[in-house]
């Protein structure tokens, strides 16, 4: 222990030493924690942006959740570039219907739910279940409509199927992409507009057509007031998560082009559903031929039918 204590000693005598050269110089002790001062990155926020924020996002939360979203990148000739497309859980699509059919006012359906992990699972299997729903339920519902009727044989309309996937998944994919083509094309002119990806359009529209499945089933009860209650309902339903989506988009753009951009978005939404109401449920009614039925004095007698 003699040689370490000479050693401190030592060790103080070159302290004090410097300290008698150089007064101002700082000394540090072994017990002290030495404090490192930390580099400020942050930068202040502009106030009455916090909404923006809220709805949109802030550049820094987008590329963190991209950065936690981020899918292997592989050849779109691959069979596992599309099967990205298709990696989500239960929990997410239950959550994300859950979100399309009880929106939350004032919150962005892509911001809370379809940001971090843009499926297209969801809506390929909500389109192909509305289609099956509105052909089946169509044909339902022209079978009880003329059930009881003489003259009415019940034939299967198997081209309803073929027509309600057409228009359905026309709708689901050529709108989307239209309408990223138009948030693409104005982002280049307006700085404040926010362009959201193919998939995530796709993602809010294929989600945003779940409550249309109940309400088909609903469609077969045979009185024109219920319909078209049921119809408004859900287009309101679905129709406030598409403005709630894409309104904060372009509200810092011209406010005619802005205004119109979401009035286009709810009318052709709002046809899909009037359309499919009008054609696969409000058929006009069938003009049967009237039986003829021989007598039995060799003449035939023509029944009109009612």
């Amino acid at each position: 222990s003699l040689p370490l204590v000479m050693y401190l000693f030592a060790e103080f005598d070159d302290a004090a030493n410097l300290l008698a050269a150089n007064p101002d110089a700082t000394t540090i002790s072994i017990d002290e924690p030495v404090e490192i001062p930390k580099n400020q990155h942050g930068r202040l926020q502009e106030p009455g942006r916090e909404e923006d924020d809220e709805l949109l996002g802030t550049d820094d939360s987008d590329k963190t959740e991209l950065l936690a979203g981020q899918k292997k990148s592989a050849p779109f000739w691959t069979f596992e570039y599309y099967q990205t497309f298709f990696d989500v859980d239960t929990y997410q699509v239950l959550d994300r219907i859950k979100g399309s059919v009880f929106p939350v006012p004032g919150k962005n359906f892509v911001r809370l739910y379809i940001r971090s992990n843009p499926d297209l699972y969801g809506p390929f299997w909500i389109c192909a279940t509305l289609v099956f729903t509105i052909a089946v339920s169509g044909n339902l519902s022209n079978f009880f409509i003329h059930l009881g009727k003489p003259t009415y044989h019940y034939v299967p309309e198997f081209r309803k199927v073929s027509i309600a996937a057409t228009t359905i998944y026309a709708y689901a994919w050529l709108v989307p992409l239209a309408l990223w083509g138009f948030l693409m094309w104005r982002n280049s002119k307006v700085m404040n507009i926010v362009s959201y990806s193919f998939l995530e359009i796709v993602c809010v529209y294929g989600y945003s057509l779940f409550i249309y499945i109940p309400t088909a089933i609903l469609w077969i009860i045979p009185q024109k007031v219920v319909r078209w209650v049921l119809v408004m309902f859900s287009l309101c339903l679905s129709g406030s998560v598409l403005v709630m989506t894409f309104w904060p988009a372009v509200r810092d753009d011209n406010r005619r082009i802005a205004l119109a951009t979401v009035g286009t978005i709810i009318l052709l939404h709002a046809l899909l559903a009037v359309g499919c109401l009008a054609y696969f449920f409000d058929a006009p009614e069938l003009d049967f031929p009237a039986p003829i039925i021989p007598a039995h004095n060799g003449t035939t007698v023509i029944t009109k039918s009612q």
